[in-house]
């Protein structure tokens, strides 16, 4: 009987099958990464969108002026070096007598920007780098039941289907192929060669004493760091919306309506907690607007009548006889969720941080006026709070006090700005007591 060796055809037709994936696959992620390329050939876009959200959106949007100017197109106004030493420092510019750093003062009535010299100038090119991605509206095209659009394109479905067969046809054959050539060697009396039985993986893994070693320590490490981020997660309730019992859309409220924040949680300009509206605070223009006329979110769910029926939910609470146009008497209490809680031993003081420091409601909150449903938006952490108080600087001007402080820091330490971390806002009993 003749041998022959050679090469069994299955492996060179799933080698040619490898690689026609392989090739697809690099081209469908080159695509994907010219996509995502930032606009302005330097800094990680998905890195900047990160330190974008937790830095600048309170204050910042990226085409529209906000509580700060649009911060797309800011590398054309401005010089790279410029920017660094703005964000860093936007006080010290000030002072300096920099034209461009007074202008933009001058514009935003005299507040200054908040300072970040904790971030790096690789930080602030990501940041620029997701700023400076080009706004694209996109243009929606009516689909036929077929999948195919109506500006004469082939939707992405067809594509992935055609494909999908192609595969199948290919596996098809090999399994064919593969198949008629075994009979035509056992006709012809061809010996082929077979390959050597080969152990198990997890035999040859087991009988190797190092890389059972290595892997070992590997998974002890590793179990090690999802544990102790685990664990560094509770209590952190970032992201936490809750259902209210009424639904309350802070985005027609204070977005479309431009209700200010204070009106509602009025407490919060005097005392230690932002209180929970009264439903007479409802009432106050309720009485008069019992049917919802805005914009509707169909694909939520959120129509007219669906906030009309939340205005009726606020009736049957207060007793409302809308028909009548008198209070009945007969209330029903609101059993409100909250979101914001920071532990029992954690003392925070709205009125200190809303009226007297002059923090804005959307560095611990968010873009609220942007929220359908309210979620918490900062994770309300130890050192969340630490590293807040050491950027924020204090005004101190028309302050006799923080001035004296100011000048003798400057003199002894060469102080430049006083923040509240040097005014022992990093003090443990300032918190905790």
């Amino acid at each position: 009987m003749k041998k022959v060796k050679h090469r069994n055809l299955t492996n060179r037709l799933s080698h040619t099958l490898l690689a026609f994936l392989l090739a697809f696959s690099t081209l469908s992620f080159s695509q994907e990464v010219a996509e995502a390329a930032p606009a302005n050939g330097g800094g990680d876009v998905a890195l900047g969108k990160t330190l974008f959200n937790a830095n600048c959106a309170a204050c910042h949007k990226r085409y529209n002026k906000s509580v700060g100017p649009a911060l797309h197109g800011v590398t054309s106004r401005h010089d790279l070096e410029w920017i660094y030493s703005w964000i860093k420092n936007s006080a010290a510019m000030v002072k300096s007598g920099d034209a461009a750093a007074v202008a933009i003062f001058d514009e935003y009535n005299g507040s200054p920007m908040t300072a970040f010299p904790a971030l790096s100038n690789g930080d602030i090119d990501n940041i620029l780098a997701y700023a400076e991605v080009v706004k694209t509206d996109p243009v929606p095209t009516a689909t036929t039941a077929g999948g195919e659009s109506s500006a004469g394109g082939v939707s992405n479905n067809i594509i992935l289907g055609i494909l999908a067969l192609v595969f199948l046809m290919l596996f098809v054959m090999l399994l064919l192929v593969n198949k008629t050539l075994r009979r035509i060697a056992e006709a012809n009396g061809v010996e082929y060669e077979q390959q050597e039985k080969r152990l198990p993986i997890w035999k040859a893994f087991a009988q190797n004493q190092f890389l059972v070693f290595v892997t070992a320590i590997l998974l002890l490490l590793s179990s090690g760091y999802f544990v102790y981020g685990y664990l560094s997660q509770i209590g952190v309730d970032q992201g936490y919306a809750p259902v209210q019992p009424i639904h309350f859309s802070h985005k027609i409220h204070a977005g479309a309506n431009e209700i200010d924040c204070t009106f509602c949680h009025s407490s919060a300009r005097t005392s230690k907690t932002s209180g929970i509206p009264s439903l007479n605070v409802c009432m106050n223009c309720h009485k008069n607007i019992s049917d919802y006329a805005g914009e509707e979110d169909l694909e939520k769910g959120y129509t007219k009548d669906f906030y009309t029926g939340e205005i009726k939910k606020l009736y049957d609470a207060v007793g409302w006889d809308e028909e009548n146009q008198r209070y009945t008497g007969e209330t029903e209490p609101v059993e409100w969720v909250r979101i914001h809680n920071l532990p029992d031993f954690a003392y925070f003081n709205h009125s200190q941080h809303v009226t007297v420091a002059g923090v804005d409601c959307k560095k611990c909150h968010g873009l609220v006026e942007e929220m359908e449903i309210v979620s918490q938006f900062a994770p309300l952490t130890m050192g969340w709070c630490i590293d807040c108080h050491r950027e924020t600087n204090i005004n101190v001007e028309s302050n006799e006090y923080y001035t004296k402080i100011h000048a003798e820091l400057s003199k002894k330490y060469g102080v430049d700005k006083l923040t509240a971390a040097q005014m022992g806002g990093l003090e443990c009993g300032k918190c905790h007591y």
